[in-house]
């Protein structure tokens, strides 16, 4: 019994590590790697964007605003909401960039939860489609 306690102790803390350094490689400024390498596999389209609307006033206007501002009413106490349709995006800018933090939430501190129980990838890249359609305004 001693010697599989005392084998599982390191392989188990590496994988911890390993999992951590991972989801927190998408929340880094500026992006990630993984995020940068990834492409929108949903064609952006008025269908798209309309179901990204959707998605995104039932899950995302409260602490980003109905207009996507950063000024929703029930953010967190101390936290600033990320203005989504300005030129400046702390987490990366790719689509992919965008799809993770949507996905995984945005670190260090994860004030944004991560929606990968709430919405399906098809559903993130829809709310991507339609926050690239804000932009275009």
């Amino acid at each position: 019994m001693r010697r599989i306690f005392s084998t599982s102790i390191p392989v188990l803390a590496l994988a911890c590590v390993a999992v951590m350094t991972a989801h927190a490689g998408a929340q880094n400024p500026g992006g990630s790697p993984e995020g940068k390498k990834m492409k929108n596999p949903v064609a952006t389209s008025p269908e798209s964007i309309k179901a990204g609307q959707a998605l995104f006033q039932k899950n995302c206007r409260f602490c980003h605003g109905a207009d996507a501002k950063g000024n929703g009413p029930m953010a967190p106490e101390n936290t600033h909401p990320s203005n989504l349709i300005d030129d400046k995006w702390d987490r990366g800018s790719s689509d992919g960039d965008i799809f993770l933090v949507i996905r995984d939430g945005a670190g260090p501190k994860f004030d944004m939860k991560g929606y990968k129980s709430k919405m399906t990838e098809t559903d993130i890249w829809n709310v991507v489609n339609y926050l690239r359609s804000l932009q275009a305004k």
